[in-house]
């Protein structure tokens, strides 16, 4: 969700991301150390779309179209072989990260007034973060440690609304991915 280099975000924002509860023994670690936001209850996710809206615009209709176009998609399998970098950053890529697009690109498309982290990418990368470090060596040393503990398979069955209270996020709402597979 909100990088590093970002400042706290005001309570009340919100997320859609898919938790990642396998990776939580080999990325946990890293991520208590090197990852401010883990800190803050987010626990090893891959975002959907963040921010999306705010919490008092999401009501039972936006609710209701959340559970159709999120349960419109089937559960899927996503393997974390590898370790990529973004500046500063080093994270898991997903692959395939087709279905990942899919759902955010099926969100955004409804709520095109939350685009994924405000529209600052060109291509919002699927991606699991593991360790923020302005040192090049420090995340050559935690890719390093990650490597003996890749791959990773994950079935990917719901996408969980998480919502920011100013200190922690919390989960608010899940919903399972109900549809066949496309």
């Amino acid at each position: 969700m909100a990088s590093q280099d970002s400042a706290r975000p005001a309570a009340g924002r919100t997320a859609l991301v898919v938790k990642v509860p396998a990776a939580e023994p080999l990325v946990g670690p890293w991520r208590q150390r090197l990852d401010p936001a883990a800190a803050t209850g987010v626990p090893a996710h891959v975002s959907v779309l963040y921010p999306f809206l705010d919490p008092a615009r999401i009501d039972d209709t936006v609710v209701g179209a959340l559970r159709e176009a999120l349960g419109a998609h089937a559960p899927f399998e996503i393997g974390f072989a590898r370790c990529g970098r973004f500046p500063g950053m080093l994270h898991l890529v997903p692959e395939p990260d087709g279905p990942l697009r899919a759902i955010t690109a099926d969100v955004f498309g409804r709520w095109p007034e939350a685009p994924p982290y405000r529209g600052r990418y060109a291509d919002a990368v699927p991606h699991l973060t593991v360790a923020y470090s302005a040192d090049p060596a420090e995340l050559d040393a935690v890719e390093a440690d990650l490597a003996g503990g890749l791959p990773l398979a994950v079935r990917v069955t719901e996408v969980q609304l998480v919502v920011w209270d100013g200190a922690r996020w919390h989960d608010a709402q899940t919903f399972p991915l109900l549809g066949r597979d496309r």
